[in-house]
């Protein structure tokens, strides 16, 4: 049984290593053999790294080490070139000054190999000397490939300031390719986020975007024939546990839990992280959320509430789905290239393409959730965790009581300065641990004369939410603030009441609950249930 590669990235220590690889040589031929300047965004811990390497290995030239893979036996001659690897996850970016200095003592190592001697103290000259010196040197076209290329922008990415600063250090730097053209074999480039690509690259127009390009949808993670085909040792070996059933059932839920990502609407693929990392661990979980949430996303959850209240159902053009812009970042676009969004379907708007959108699969639900209830409390999900058991019983029998008491501990959690005084902030909190909880919530439900707030239907019980909030002064008395949930509570009923917000319930024998959630901010919560 082949061992399985958790965390590793170099091609060769996998295949001299006996890991499992799931080939990708295919795609990498036809890449060498079609166009010359690629980029590629996908999520992060996805295989882009191992995708880099494998493909850095193809143009060094050691046929042998590709024995056994399609390559191998292909027309390729696997002529040797000389290869400049660029991982900006090892450049430090904290100030512009500070990127300049780390990617020139960065490529002072590449001259170092390659028995070249430094002469240049600006970053972009040594670039572009070291491209001009090795094509000298070998007398074959220099291979580019870039990994991360967005990392020095994600990093600080609430701080428009730096970001922008880093964004000319970058173009700059990138900016030389396009000018040794007559120099370069092949140029790839990698990265989680496509919205710097256009800024960025605006030196370097010919790069080919080849993220939802139908023929190369799969060019990372683990396809279901890749599954069967080099882990079903490993699905047999885990199925004979006591937690688990036979090979189909542990199957199946590897599939919910981890699959569902794709970027043709067609094909599925499987985190690869993930996946490698349930078999390790021989338990579910969100392993590829607790290896790292990308911070950027954090922060702008923060700023944004209202943007990331409740992830669902979206329809998106390629434009959009872009979102060039870092000045004027929107939330589905970042979701979708950061990997909590993926595409379902493509409908076509005449002849342009419309992109439906939903969340993959278990484990990202539960990630972009706790995420949410992260970015907005101190308490961390412990509570929710913990609460898991008790909540759901409790809604079940009705006992909202539980339920209120739940969000006031996590609300008294949240610090001061992170209190935004909008409905929309507690609506996010609310959505993201019924969620996590399991439950799902469906926000902004149209009615016959109006939009309920929250409906949550648990098939003999079902529950009608309204939130309100009312803005009250950190020093009022006791008697303004019983006041002011008075009057939001009554108004909330009054609304779910006139607006016959329940009419859609009539007949079905369903109990019905009516609760009104009153907000006055900083941990301070009421309801009335009828």
């Amino acid at each position: 049984m082949k061992r399985l590669p958790l965390g590793i990235q170099n091609f060769k220590k996998i295949i001299e290593g006996n890991y499992i690889y799931a080939d990708k040589t295919k795609y990498i031929y036809d890449l060498v053999n079609n166009a010359s300047y690629y980029f590629l965004s996908r999520p992060r811990r996805f295989g882009k790294s191992l995708l880099l390497d494998t493909i850095a290995e193809v143009f060094k030239g050691e046929k042998e080490i590709f024995n056994g893979l399609w390559i191998y036996d292909s027309d390729y001659s696997f002529e040797p070139h000389p290869v400049i690897r660029i991982d900006m996850s090892r450049i430090s970016s904290e100030t512009p000054d500070n990127l300049k200095e780390s990617l020139l003592s960065y490529l002072n190592l590449c001259y170092t190999e390659e028995e070249l001697t430094l002469n240049d103290n600006i970053a972009s000259d040594a670039f572009a000397n070291l491209i001009y010196l090795l094509n000298k040197k070998y007398g074959q076209g220099v291979v580019v490939l870039v990994d991360e290329y967005d990392k020095p922008i994600l990093d600080h990415i609430t701080d428009i300031s730096i970001a922008e600063k880093n964004r000319l250090v970058l173009r700059e730097f990138y900016g030389v390719l396009k000018s040794l053209d007559s120099h370069l074999r092949f140029t790839f480039i990698t990265g989680v986020t496509k919205f710097a690509k256009t800024s960025v690259f605006s030196e370097l127009n010919n790069l080919l975007d080849i993220t939802l390009t139908d023929r190369y949808a799969n060019i990372c993670g683990i396809t279901i024939g890749d599954l069967d085909g080099f882990f079903s040792e490993h699905i047999e070996s885990i199925s004979k546990l006591e937690i688990f059933n036979d090979y189909d059932n542990v199957k199946e839920r590897i599939l919910a839990w981890y699959d569902g990502y794709s970027w043709n609407g067609i094909d599925k693929v499987i985190n690869p992280f993930s996946l490698i990392s349930f078999f390790k661990q021989e338990r579910f979980g969100a392993f590829w959320y607790a290896s790292g949430s990308p911070n950027f996303l954090i922060d702008l959850i923060k700023e944004n509430p209202d943007d990331f209240s409740n992830i669902g159902s979206y329809e998106m053009s390629e434009f959009m789905l872009d979102a060039s812009d870092f000045n004027r970042l929107e939330a589905v676009p970042l979701l979708f290239q950061s990997g909590y969004l993926t595409i379902k379907g493509i409908e076509f708007d005449g002849d342009l393409p419309i992109y439906l959108l939903e969340v993959p699969n278990l484990e990202v639900n539960e990630a972009f959730n706790k995420n949410i209830i992260a970015a907005f409390t101190n308490s961390g999900y412990t509570n929710v965790e913990t609460s898991r058991r008790e909540i759901g019983k409790a809604l079940r029998n009705g006992n909202l009581q539980i339920v209120l008491e739940m969000l006031r501990r996590l609300f008294a959690s949240i610090p001061y300065n992170l209190h935004v005084s909008l409905e929309a902030y507690y609506h996010s909190i609310f959505f993201a641990v019924m969620n996590v909880l399991g439950f799902k919530v469906e926000s902004e439900v149209s009615g016959s004369k109006g939009r309920i707030d929250a409906l949550l239907d648990l098939g003999d019980v079902a529950y009608i939410f309204e939130f309100k909030y009312e803005n009250c002064p950190n020093d009022a008395s006791v008697e303004i603030k019983e006041e002011l949930y008075r009057k939001a509570l009554s108004e909330g009923m009054a609304q779910i009441n006139d607006k016959g917000y329940s009419e859609r319930f009539i007949g079905s024998e369903k109990t019905v609950y009516k609760a009104v959630f009153a907000f006055l901010g900083r941990g301070e919560i009421e309801m009335s249930v009828f």
